[in-house]
């Protein structure tokens, strides 16, 4: 048993700055709770730098196999911490001189790690006990506001995920059972060969049902908008964001292994997929609220996303695709849920109007922000889409490429529909209650974007790995 804990310093260090996070904001007073953010800042930070240290280590897995260290694990883990501090960033003008703010970081920092751990998850027991550390928090997370929209925000998220993680326990252990008794990927793969169908399938399923939770994709889609809109902005840019990433590079580890000549699941990840992208644009459409507007708009992405899911097995170009998107999605929209959270009295989309006039970097930001989520040059998401439409392709889905380019010229129509007022002129009369924090989230986000975008040659080429197990 290759036990080494030097090797996940990252996850390591998220977890002893959750804790420390915790006892700070116990002990100070009320009126100083920053101290508790400042930990859980450098918190973040260090688990950045330390996932960037150890992201040019040997690939390899430790703990008996149970846990994957390689370029899909080195992403979340250079990722997570990096959009985590992009949340806090637009967040703490909500959240400052709050009583309970220090709880609002560390349920930031507790669910990053339990996003993290999921990515790199090789057992189907640390996936399970790392998709409760990533919801957990999630649940706690989605009412911090403790008014009523927060609260039936938290409400629809716990049911939905405590349902759906039972379902996934369950799928759990018919894996084990059909498996020979193994929940390492690697011996796993090998006794699902002879497994029967049915109970595969329904393993299989069951599994997927929480990980599609996790990733806000349909028919597990229900919690995403309501829970979005009833959270603070910063909440919900968390919940649209983290989450995605762990659940996603945690569905593609897992279905690697699965014998696709037994349950064609490829087939039952792109339709998943095509019925994701298109009902988050067609709900999207009538959306006059920003947050909600953004909830469906997430729900569209995932879609996207899940298409490198699909060919997984067919393209070596697949997961590369997934990442870079990754990246430049969390890019993307944590910069337009800055744009919200710096100017809260502007609560739909009309309110925006003239938004250029007075505050013209923000408003720019704003207009990166939504073009980048269309996949517009030179934002990442376009290089993004290209890269997964181009697996997808030369996976043998040639439809399902249609299917995601129609979703992408429909999708102008809602996001343009928000930049048509905040580019139109008007007074220029500065906004009263810009929060600088989140202001300058929301200019180095949509920087960010810009910036994968022209680099993604040189990305594409690092994220270039193949997994381990």
């Amino acid at each position: 048993m290759n036990e080494d804990p030097g090797a996940l310093l990252p996850e390591i260090i998220l977890l002893a700055g959750a804790v420390i996070t915790l006892m700070t904001g116990s002990f100070v007073p009320r009126d100083r709770q920053w101290a508790a953010r400042g930990v859980a800042v450098l918190t973040l930070a260090g688990s950045l730098a330390a996932g960037i240290v150890a992201a040019f280590d040997r690939p390899g897995t430790e703990y008996s196999r149970t846990y994957a260290l390689d370029t899909a694990t080195s992403t979340a883990r250079i990722l997570v911490p990096a959009a985590a501090l992009l949340v806090i960033g637009l967040a703490v003008g909500r959240v400052r001189a709050n009583p309970r703010e220090s709880e609002f970081y560390v349920l930031i920092v507790l669910a990053s790690l339990g996003s993290v751990v999921m990515a790199g998850s090789s057992d189907l027991l640390i996936l399970a006990v790392a998709y409760l550390l990533a919801s957990i928090p999630l649940y706690a997370l989605a009412g911090w506001g403790r008014d009523a929209r927060g609260t039936e925000a938290a409400l629809k998220l716990y049911l939905m995920g405590a349902l759906l993680g039972i379902v996934m326990l369950v799928g759990v252990s018919v894996l084990y059972g059909v498996g020979g008794g193994n929940t390492d990927y690697d011996r796993l793969s090998v006794g699902l060969e002879g497994a029967p169908v049915g109970a595969l399938a329904f393993g299989v399923v069951a599994v997927l049902a929480g990980l599609l939770f996790k990733i806000g994709a349909v028919p597990a889609h229900f919690w995403v908008p309501d829970a979005v809109e009833g959270a603070t902005t910063g909440a919900g840019a968390f919940l649209t964001t983290i989450p995605k990433i762990g659940a996603l590079i945690a569905t593609y580890r897992l279905l690697v292994i699965i014998p696709d000549a037994t349950v064609n699941w490829p087939l039952l990840i792109a339709m998943i997929a095509a019925a994701t992208m298109t009902l988050g644009n067609l709900a999207a459409f009538a959306q006059d609220a920003p947050t909600r507007l953004l909830a469906y708009s997430t729900i569209s992405q995932a879609g996207y996303l899940l298409m490198a899911v699909a060919v997984s097995l067919e393209t070596d170009q697949a997961l590369p695709a997934l990442l870079f998107y990754l990246v430049a999605y969390s890019a993307a929209n944590l910069a337009v849920f800055a744009v919200v959270a710096a100017v809260p009295d502007r609560s739909t989309i009309a309110d925006y109007r003239g938004l250029v006039s007075a505050r013209p970097a923000l408003t720019a930001a704003l207009v990166i922000g939504l073009l980048g989520l269309v996949g517009t040059p030179p934002t990442a998401i376009f290089i993004g889409k290209v890269t997964v439409f181009s697996a997808t392709w030369d996976g043998g889905m040639a439809w399902l490429v249609i299917v995601a380019a129609v979703n992408t010229v429909a999708s102008l129509f809602y996001y343009l529909r928000w930049v048509a007022p905040a580019v139109r002129s008007g007074d220029a009369t500065q906004e009263p209650s810009v929060h600088p924090a989140a202001y300058a989230t929301a200019i180095t986000a949509s920087i960010l974007t810009l910036a994968a975008g022209l680099a993604a040659g040189p990305l594409l080429s690092l994220l270039d790995g193949g997994l381990v197990r």
